[in-house]
């Protein structure tokens, strides 16, 4: 069922190109709604295509329907009498689908309003959290994790590594804003890791050499892989594997299934255990680590980390500094705990 909401008067952000057209996008539910023939209108291109392209997006996966699409109720005047009026519903598209329409469409405008979104709405998104000044000044000091980690992003974002990849991380970074619910975690001294779940399923080595022999198998026959895909680095995978289970007195140093998720895609990507395909066994292993505790869903069905944005923070990690690990996995962390 597509959602229902109200189009209410909120904030409004002008979107002017030079030469046209001026729009004004509403900001609602943390992002911004626009129907068809308005995106076409900004794209400067008929609405039939802005059908077709919307339709290649949700068919392909890209985006969920569900989620970027909803029925904004939106009142206006009934005729010529005075005061009557009537309720329409509007068929709108959230940002991300905005923003990957735009990437689809090869125009002038289309550039020009990538080139907007990418530093007004990063802007928005990124310091939004300064909207209450007088309270977040008397917690400044508590603030310095959630800084450190956006300069963070930003800084690993200009790497050549992630070149395409900055609507991703802009995508993770209001995630991981959301999921900390500022005025009541940073009344702590500080940003603690999320501690939320236990996990029952435990990924043992023989398990896990199974699941990449199953996927080295279907990339091999896709000729996306070569036969040094998956191949073992000396016994660095088991020991990756028993680290993440490791305890101390008695109690495990990684308790939750949040930490051990995170660690699991951290040290696989930087210990590099294997001679081929680090990234993408991490990837992998982690989705199915999740998975298997039923971890990996939303409660409405959606995966809490898509295809793009795991990409996304699995080349940030690559590029990262081995003294940030402990801000990735603070990322991590909280970026699943949803």
């Amino acid at each position: 069922m597509k959602k229902e909401v109200e189009l209410k008067k909120g904030n409004i952000i002008i979107y002017k190109s030079k030469e046209g057209p001026k729009l004004e996008v509403r900001l609602d539910e943390d992002t911004v709604w626009l129907t068809q023939s308005q995106i076409a209108l900004l794209f400067d291109t008929q609405r039939p295509a802005i059908t077709k392209h919307l339709k290649n997006i949700f068919v392909s996966g890209e985006l969920d329907e569900k989620v970027v699409c909803s029925i904004l109720e939106h009142t206006t005047q009934h005729g010529a009498i005075r005061g009557k009026t009537q309720t329409k519903k509007i068929t709108c598209y959230n940002l991300d689908a905005i923003i990957s329409v735009g990437y689809r469409v090869s125009s002038k405008r289309a550039t020009q309003f990538r080139i907007w979104a990418t530093k007004t709405l990063k802007e928005h998104i990124v310091k939004g959290y300064t909207v209450n000044e007088k309270r977040l000044l008397q917690t400044q000091n508590q603030l310095k994790d959630l800084q450190e980690t956006i300069s963070l992003l930003q800084e690993k974002s200009k790497h050549e590594l992630l070149a395409g990849q900055e609507q991703e991380i802009l995508r993770i970074l209001s995630s991981y804003a959301k999921t900390l619910t500022l005025l009541e975690q940073y009344d702590k001294e500080k940003l603690a890791l999320s501690k939320r779940a236990k996990g029952k399923f435990i990924l043992h080595h023989n398990e896990a050499k199974h699941v990449i022999g199953e996927i080295k198998k279907e990339l091999i026959a896709k000729k996306e892989a070569s036969d040094l895909f998956g191949a073992d680095n000396s016994n660095k995978l088991e020991g990756i594997l028993g680290n993440i289970y490791q305890t101390f007195g008695g109690k495990e140093l990684y308790p939750s299934l949040e930490e051990k998720a995170a660690h699991l895609l951290y040290f696989i990507i930087k210990d590099h255990p294997f001679v081929d395909g680090n990234k993408r066994i991490a990837s992998f292993l982690f989705v199915y680590y999740l998975d298997q505790n039923n971890y990996l869903y939303k409660s409405h069905g959606e995966k809490k980390i898509n295809d793009n944005a795991l990409t996304a923070l699995t080349l940030l990690i690559a590029v990262s500094n081995p003294n940030e690990k402990d801000k990735f996995i603070k990322l991590i962390t909280n970026f699943i705990a949803i």
